[in-house]
């Protein structure tokens, strides 16, 4: 009986920790196609950001990172202004993603200037596992808002939004995603990336980035994961459906000028 209870109490502290983890953030998901749902307001201020992006970043996603250790003080008064005004159901789907894709690249710029110099943030110690922010009494890593917020909310254009400052990445945007622009963003970020120098689009045996491996299952058309339907949809070379693929190595060398 007391090995029972042992566990019974185990499982109910597992269970409550698992829970807690999201169960606060209110997150919503994308239904169907966010085209569909016009945003109509900006609850949350971005501008900061937008502007650091401007100053650091290039039109090809590179970024200066020398340059920005200048702006630190700036860059954190803006991860704390998320912090504090963390998304709730009252936000559209389009404010959350925007909040959050924002909060993604933010953090991981700010991990690499703590870091910094570095060659890749590979060098770090568990740079996806650290906890770097606390909302809503709660601290994540930046796998937790990838895994467990982003990837949930059913919109994988994502993966071409966020930066994980490696250049085998989709590019860091060099302006701040907003509720209002996010349809049109989130088509240039995957255009951009499905037709730039990160994959090799042909008809019979493309080479593709390997985010096409590790997130097959989040690329759907029509409620099916399908890797080569959803490129064609962007690709200026289509693929055939029987088409053999292969996936190129990841160069995780840091994304600087």
């Amino acid at each position: 009986m007391k090995n029972i209870s042992l566990l019974l109490t185990f499982l109910f502290v597992f269970q409550s920790c698992q829970s807690k983890t999201t169960k606060d953030l209110d997150i919503k998901q994308v239904q169907g196609n966010l085209s569909y749902s016009i945003a109509t307001s900006e609850k949350a201020n971005h501008k900061v950001w937008d502007v650091l992006l401007k100053k650091f970043v290039d039109s090809e996603g590179f970024v200066d990172y020398k340059g920005f250790l200048n702006s630190k003080i700036e860059l954190s008064n803006y991860i704390n202004y998320l912090s504090e005004n963390v998304p709730d159901e009252s936000w559209t789907v389009q404010e959350q993603l925007a909040y959050y894709i924002n909060l993604y690249n933010a953090l991981t710029v700010q991990l690499i200037l703590d870091n910094y110099p570095t060659n890749s943030i590979k060098d770090i110690k568990k740079p996806w596992d650290q906890k770097v922010i606390n909302l809503k009494g709660t601290d994540y890593s930046l796998g937790d808002i990838e895994h467990k917020i982003l990837r949930k909310m059913n919109e994988p254009r994502i993966h071409f939004a966020i930066n994980c400052a490696s250049y085998s990445c989709p590019k860091l945007l060099n302006e701040a995603f907003t509720a209002s622009k996010l349809e049109n963003q989130l088509e240039q970020v995957s255009d951009s990336f499905i037709n730039g120098n990160k994959n090799e689009t042909n008809p019979t045996n493309p080479k593709l980035s390997k985010i096409f491996k590790w997130y097959k299952k989040d690329f759907e058309v029509n409620g099916n994961s399908d890797v080569i339907q959803f490129i064609n949809q962007y690709s200026n070379v289509k693929i055939n459906e029987d088409a053999s693929i292969d996936y190129l190595d990841y160069n995780w060398n840091l994304n600087q000028k």
